[in-house]
């Protein structure tokens, strides 16, 4: 082989041995792409200063924290990023369960499999930027404490640390952001939150509820903060994941587990208000309605909290109801709720709960207001053939319905489907914080014998003749007075 030939196979090995240097230490976050609810819970950090991410097991959680804490180290935020920014180095601890925990989730997604020398940079943190290391005392290959090249020029730290440490491990600095990987106690919670405080900062939480109803699970779901939100993160959104993989992964949860290791549902135990499994109500969108059914939208007006509107579907034959639409407003005026019900279902009757009485500042109730922008509003609230508006009337249907097969959601309704998961009393009575669809969907089954068989659709129908039965004030096609 000539000298010529051979160098330049020489200069080719090199130059490949390079680029799969290059790409194997550039760091993952450049290649990380989130899919819309890990988006959604990495963009809350610009408003929110605690964030919980809650989600199923291998459904991408701590990727995704392994993701925030490397931007934020790095500085080297996409442009996709509408999250929390940093102009400087920053300060952050990262803390799971045990040291062992730690070392192997946390460390291993921030700086390449541990105990590895030749993978020390094949993690989120590109390997030019992971400036020094120092090691942590009594778990072999464990990081203390990282040091990473800001692109300001300055330099960020990150500190590893476990619950078994206890509280006292999480007093002391001011942090710019501490990741919580796993749930931790409620002390070293309030600890780290502290160590925030000074400085402005954020946490966020990456774990799957196997715990329940805890302290910090009820803090997120029981105690409503405009600093605070919660993100979930069911098997059927993640992306990543084939339909193969993700029957396999259920079919070997444990029953009594299932919800939570799938769907990211806390084990609510008693206190959970619906109990059969998601997976038994789910059907895919209906995209050919039969004529006969008949359907009513039901609203929660949403006087101090969101406007919601669901659409259900009847099939009276089988005494199936199919629940087909939702919509969930905040911060918006009636003619704005009004709108889409009338894009969807011009022709649909409207049904509303006894707060639609209640008056407005100009004297007009509530559902006056919502009549005089085209909705078609029956003529009184809601009620039970026998006069009553009993919550628990239609709760204990729904779960009837629901156990038997006679209720079915549409599986795109991601909304509703994340209220029903964690619609759930406490002491006995019904936790009133994001519960306004499966509230709209009570108010529709509360008065289903209202519904029409009138076609979908943003076409009003011409009003028909008025020869009804005698006795009746109520116009059947419009929803209107007669």
């Amino acid at each position: 082989m000539a000298i010529e030939d051979r160098e330049a196979k020489a200069a080719i090995a090199e130059a490949l041995e390079a680029q799969v240097a290059k790409l194997t230490y550039q760091g993952k976050i450049l290649s990380f792409e989130p899919y819309e609810k890990q988006k959604a819970h990495l963009a809350l950090g610009r408003t929110k200063r605690e964030r919980l991410l809650m989600a199923g097991n291998r459904l991408g959680k701590s990727e995704t924290g392994a993701f925030e804490a490397a931007v934020h180290l790095t500085g080297k935020y996409p442009p996709w990023w509408k999250g929390r920014t940093f102009d400087g180095p920053t300060k952050g601890w990262i803390a799971g369960v045990t040291s062992l925990d730690a070392r192997n989730v946390c460390q291993t997604k921030l700086c390449g499999q541990y105990g590895v020398d030749i993978a020390f940079g094949t993690g989120m943190i590109p390997k030019e930027d992971l400036a020094d290391k120092s090691l942590a005392r009594g778990v072999t290959d464990a990081y203390d404490t990282i040091q990473v090249r800001h692109v300001s020029g300055g330099i960020s730290t990150a500190q590893f640390k476990s619950y078994e440490q206890g509280r006292q491990k999480f007093q002391g600095e001011g942090l710019d952001w501490i990741w919580f990987d796993e749930e931790p106690p409620l002390d070293i919670y309030s600890e780290g939150l502290t160590r925030i405080g000074e400085r402005d900062g954020i946490a966020w939480l990456t774990f799957t509820p196997l715990e329940g109803r805890s302290d910090v699970v009820i803090r997120y779901l029981d105690e409503p903060d405009k600093d605070r939100a919660v993100t979930t993160i069911t098997i059927d959104e993640a992306t990543h994941i084939t339909e193969q993989t993700k029957a396999r992964m259920l079919s070997g949860y444990l029953p009594h587990e299932r919800e939570a290791r799938a769907r990211g549902v806390p084990m609510l135990g008693s206190g959970r208000i619906f109990m059969a499994p998601e997976e038994t109500i789910i059907e895919a969108p209906i995209e050919y309605i039969p004529a006969y059914w008949t359907k009513i939208w039901g609203v929660d007006f949403g006087i101090d909290h969101p406007f919601a509107a669901v659409l259900i579907l009847w099939d009276k034959d089988n005494d199936v109801i199919h629940v087909h639409h939702c919509i969930r407003m905040a911060d918006a005026l009636p003619i704005q709720h009004v709108l889409p019900l009338k894009k969807i279902g011009a022709n649909v009757p409207i049904a509303w709960p006894n707060d639609g009485n209640i008056r407005r500042d100009d004297g007009a109730p509530m559902a006056e207001h919502y009549k005089r922008h085209g909705a078609l509003m029956l003529p009184t609230h809601a009620t039970w053939p026998d006069g009553g508006v009993s919550t628990e009337a239609g709760i204990l249907e729904m779960d009837e319905r629901e156990k038997t097969g006679r209720l079915k959601v549409s599986a795109q309704l991601s909304d509703y489907l994340e209220e029903r998961r964690f619609y759930h009393r406490k002491d006995g009575k019904i936790v009133k914080i994001k519960d306004d669809l499966m509230s709209a969907c009570r108010v529709a089954i509360m008065a289903k014998r209202f519904s029409r068989a009138v076609a979908l659709g943003g076409h009003l129908a011409a009003r028909p003749s008025r020869q009804v039965a005698e006795g009746t004030d109520f116009d059947v096609f419009t929803g209107g007075d007669l």
